[in-house]
């Protein structure tokens, strides 16, 4: 579809009251400032286009990465006496709580809310440590079985893999504990379509929201200081995949990439936000900026190009030739304009900030989010990938390409009902079964 076409569709759309019909929406904040709170709604374009509501949209992605990014305190709220980026304990998302912590095994209740399970027991952690149990965004990338497309983990120029969480707010927590979804008995008794809820401007209420976070093991040539880094428990789980072999060891890793999917008020196809490190990995069709990429090697001139790794898969071997990624579809000029705008406000903030090497990618959001012929809301822009999440399947071509509601549309719980959007339901296991 062309452009004009899409933005006469967008505007066709408003028109019937789709997103922007509250007289209390702030026109689109374009100093960027910055806030603790995360943001409830989209802000209001101060006219209808199509790269005007992008915008809108890209703004929502920066106030939800510097409210989630935000020092928090003993309890995960925003510590209100701080700025992002000083130095401090963990920030508001890390006391989320990690998919581990929710589908246990054997379907048992979750902890509650600020409560952890014991970690595993080679690592030998306190309670509550960070544990790193992933080496992709699904659990079972390692088993190229469970996967729909190509995929396979992520190696950095170290040779070490990629690891990978995904975390819930409360909100989506309590949808899912409420209702007994962690379990498959739960989701039979349950019987129909997950519908987590939205934010809710007038009162001051979040919707679900759903971050998933890679980090690298910082090595050799790392600059950490460059880096948001923790100190984290790196698994290797060997229910993963047979040859893996269980081993913990406490490293400092340093995030990669960082997605946000967030149900948004009138946007049940959710708004989904992506954040890289500026150093991943650079553009095809475009000059190398740097020297040393966290995934790409420039003076390798014969790898191939986004491409897994040659199996066997064992994040335990620190000898895995590394993974030559580049970026498929170019950052616009306009998404650069606004990142700049966030890291001057963050740079004036506190200078030098570790979140100054952080850019949005892009935001993919549905521009006909109540269309009755099309569950994805024919989203904007058709597709969406972060090089660290979707390393493989970047590109523009149909149902192989990222394309995140796309892609989740088809995500359904143990009992084939719609999950909203999230393929995390799936992870339920039944009563005496166990994963583990």
């Amino acid at each position: 579809m062309k452009r004009s076409v899409i933005a006469a569709t967008v505007l066709c759309t408003l028109a019937a009251a789709t997103y922007f019909t509250h007289a209390n929406k702030a026109i689109a904040d374009t100093s960027a400032a910055l806030s603790p709170v995360l943001p409830k709604d989209i802000p209001n374009p101060k006219k209808v286009s199509l790269d005007a509501l992008q915008h809108s949209f890209d703004v929502f992605s920066w106030q939800s990465f510097i409210a989630l990014n935000w020092p928090a305190t003993a309890d995960g709220n925003p510590d209100t006496s701080k700025q992002i980026g000083q130095v401090g304990d963990m920030v508001v998302w890390q006391h989320y709580k990690e998919s581990r912590d929710i589908f246990l095994p054997q379907g048992k209740t979750p902890p509650a809310w600020g409560q952890a399970n014991p970690p595993p027991r080679e690592c030998q952690a306190p309670d509550g440590a960070i544990v790193l149990n992933q080496v992709g965004k699904t659990p079972n990338v390692l088993d190229e079985s469970g996967e729909p497309f190509q995929t396979g983990p992520l190696i950095d120029q170290n040779g070490l893999y990629t690891r990978f969480e995904i975390l819930t707010n409360k909100t989506m927590f309590d949808y899912i504990v409420s209702n007994q979804l962690y379990s498959q008995e739960g989701q039979a008794k349950f019987a129909t379509d997950a519908n987590f809820p939205m934010t809710n401007q007038s009162l001051n209420k979040d919707g679900a929201i759903m971050i998933k976070a890679a980090w690298k093991v910082m090595g050799e040539g790392d600059d950490s200081s460059n880096f948001y880094t923790t100190d984290a428990y790196v698994y290797d789980n060997p229910h993963e995949n047979a040859g893996v072999k269980a081993h913990c060891a406490l490293q400092k890793v340093g995030l990669v990439g960082f997605h946000i999917g967030t149900k948004v008020e009138n946007t049940p196809q959710w708004v989904w936000s992506t954040f890289e490190h500026i150093n991943n990995v650079p553009t095809q069709g475009q000059p190398l900026t740097k020297t040393h990429y966290n995934y790409y090697n420039p003076k390798c001139t014969d790898c191939t190009v986004n491409t897994p790794p040659p199996r066997p898969w064992n994040p335990s071997n620190t000898d895995t030739p590394p993974s030559q990624v580049m970026r498929v579809i170019p950052i616009d000029d306009a998404t650069k304009a606004l990142n700049a705008q966030f890291h001057d406000s963050l740079q004036a903030a506190v200078p030098n900030s570790v979140w100054l090497n952080y850019e949005l990618v892009s935001t993919q959001w549905p521009t006909n989010a109540q269309s009755t012929t099309d569950p994805t809301g024919a989203p904007a822009p058709k597709f969406l990938a972060n090089t660290t999440l979707e390393t493989y399947i970047q590109g523009e071509v149909k149902q192989t390409s990222s394309s995140c509601i796309n892609c989740h549309n088809n995500a359904t719980m143990t009992t084939g009902e719609f999950s909203d959007f999230t393929y995390l339901l799936q992870r339920a296991q039944a009563k005496g079964e166990s994963n583990e």
